[in-house]
């Protein structure tokens, strides 16, 4: 059963009753409050321009553990080569613009909208949102951004310019020690190259 949000109250309905595909719920708005609550509950916006906001909530999560996070040989070298520079919540917004810019394998254009984009730089605002930002020559070529709630990181998306720079965006963020899980939200190959495994809904409950 899908749910139609009433616009004027931010709820959810249980994350339990979602579609087996996840879907849960339509309609509703990105503010930052209902963002937020979403989040909280294990529920994440996606969709695509000129389609209703549709609220996924998937019976399993694709999750990284940080301490689990496999770094293969060549990434150990290009880290000690001390090639690109890591920092982090300096350029929120041109990270979530490169990620909206990044085609995507099997998909037509992007599923961050320009409200979404809007949504997220308000989130970074209020200091719910972060990135990380990988530089060469003082380029940006490379980022990911996402919801930090107590000690999990909700990824959103990642873009690279130059090989393996989103990689070591994500490697750089399971090393900070500040998050005990990675959510990943849907598995992919590239990040279950990266250690990425599926947990239960129920057990990513347990982390948020």
């Amino acid at each position: 059963m899908i749910f139609k949000l009433d616009d004027d109250r931010v709820v959810f309905p249980s994350p339990e009753l979602a579609d087996p595909d996840g879907l849960l719920a339509i309609g509703g708005d990105l503010s930052p409050e209902r963002l937020i609550l979403a989040y909280k509950n294990g529920i994440f916006p996606w969709f695509s321009e000129g389609d209703p906001i549709c609220w996924y909530a998937p019976k399993e999560r694709c999750v990284i553990f940080p301490e689990r996070i496999v770094v293969s040989k060549s990434m150990s070298r290009l880290i000690k080569e001390n090639k690109f520079k890591v920092t982090y919540d300096q350029a929120f917004q041109e990270v979530i613009e490169n990620c909206a810019k990044i085609g995507r394998k099997d998909q037509d254009g992007t599923w961050i909208t320009g409200d979404m984009l809007e949504a997220y730089v308000e989130l970074h605002r209020r200091g719910h949102a972060h990135s990380v930002e990988v530089w060469l020559e003082d380029k940006l070529v490379g980022g990911l951004y996402g919801i930090h709630l107590n000690e999990v990181f909700c990824g959103e998306s990642m873009f690279s310019k130059v090989s393996n720079a989103s990689k070591l965006a994500l490697i750089s963020l399971c090393r900070t020690k500040q998050f005990k899980l990675i959510d990943c939200q849907l598995p992919n190959d590239h990040l279950m190259s990266l250690g990425a495994e599926m947990i239960s809904n129920k057990e990513y409950h347990t982390y948020l």
